[in-house]
């Protein structure tokens, strides 16, 4: 095989630190009515932390296993991908039951079987071995448990576009974009259950978002070769992000509402997350520009301490993730037993996101043998964490 083009030998701290802000930004946005959120992007833009993290998946996974694909073969790289798939398919269906038990318990402990219809359990109750199926399938899943099987299935699909990527990166992006283009105009979805639901996060359009992460960790000339026009370019993201944060802010404010001409609501609406809407996708990429342009790849502010639990949560992605989701509940439940408070919804937002750098220190402290966490090139598990 050919030499690979020039991919980042050392780990680029930027992809842990975003993937691990993106995991904070998904649990703070999962606790219904929470202060905190605001302090996340969902709230000024159309895109919101899933885009952080599909792209970055994208984007770490060539970095992981096009140059094990060189070193060891297509077939080993293959069967390394596979491994991964399948302790993401592991930890979706734990995470299934320790949230399907903990939905249950809260809705027998308070007496709210509401709980367990706001969760989308109700299919669980009508029809328990259809659903455990279901569920083993990937189809039967509760509120906030989308993300991963969104993944498996992009992970289990990489391994046949991985030599493209690594050759033609701009033809993949082609590919990519028509293949987004198809399913949205044509509605193409995967189905789910209970029947007539469809995938929340659809495969099909999402895949845009991980396979331009994955191109990009391969297209360091062609980047260069943007960056002759990065103000020209710059200047549009802005006020398209000034733009789209204006709309976001008026779905909460009603005197901004009012300033929303009625013909570009009727142009822009709706704006669809289950398929990725164009709006969303063209606010991601230009929110990415920006932070292409704002930090570096080596800027000494990266490795700054502060920074540090950023990236240890980037670093141990699933298990924050599959944390983080379970603690959302708990928070959820603990901020409406005080009845909606801002220091419940401070408390829980603070004391989950402890919870979850406690747990990445940790996981960081048992892989480093209980020695003291050392920066480290990243192995190929590592990378596609």
């Amino acid at each position: 095989m050919a030499a690979l083009p020039v991919i980042a030998s050392g780990r680029d701290i930027r992809l842990d630190l975003f993937r691990g802000l993106a995991l904070w930004f998904i649990f703070l946005d999962h606790i219904p009515t929470n202060v905190v959120s605001w302090l996340t992007v969902r709230n000024y833009g159309f895109s919101d932390a899933t885009e952080i993290f599909v792209f970055i998946s994208g984007y770490t996974a060539v970095i992981a296993y096009a140059r094990m694909m060189e070193r060891e073969g297509w077939v080993r790289a293959a069967a390394r991908i596979y491994r991964r798939v399948w302790q993401l398919y592991v930890a979706h269906i734990l995470l299934f039951v320790a949230f399907t038990a903990q939905v249950a318990w809260v809705s027998i402990a308070r007496d709210t079987p509401s709980l367990i219809d706001e969760m989308e359990l109700l299919g669980f109750g009508e029809n328990p071995y259809r659903a455990i199926l279901e569920a083993a399938l990937l189809k039967f899943r509760p509120v906030n448990l989308d993300v991963l099987p969104l993944y498996i299935v992009l992970l289990a699909v990489f391994p046949f576009v991985l030599p493209a990527i690594v050759r033609w990166p701009l033809a993949v992006i082609a590919v990519s974009l028509g293949l987004y283009a198809v399913t949205s105009h044509y509605s193409w979805n995967l189905p789910a259950y209970p029947d007539g639901k469809v995938w929340f996060f659809n495969p099909m359009a999402w895949q845009v978002v991980f396979y331009v992460g994955a191109c990009c960790a391969m297209l360091g000339k062609e980047l260069a070769w943007l960056d002759r026009v990065r103000w020209p370019l710059a200047v549009l993201a802005v006020l398209y992000l000034l733009f789209s944060g204006f709309i976001a802010l008026s779905w909460h404010y009603n005197p901004i509402e009012r300033l929303v001409p009625a013909w570009v609501a009727r142009v822009i609406y709706p704006i669809d997350k289950t398929n990725i809407d164009i709006l969303r996708f063209m606010h991601f990429l230009a929110l990415a520009w920006l932070v292409r342009l704002a930090v570096p790849a080596q800027a000494p502010f990266l490795g700054w301490r502060v920074f540090e639990p950023f990236r240890r949560c980037g670093e141990q992605s699933l298990l924050i993730f599959c944390l983080g989701t379970f603690l959302a509940l708990s928070g959820q439940v603990i901020v409406s037993h005080f009845e909606e408070s801002l220091l419940s919804q401070i408390g829980v937002s603070v004391g989950g996101i402890v919870i979850m750098c406690c747990a990445a220190y940790m996981a960081a402290w048992f892989k480093g043998g209980g020695g003291p966490a050392k920066r480290r090139t990243p192995t190929t598990a590592q990378a596609a964490s």
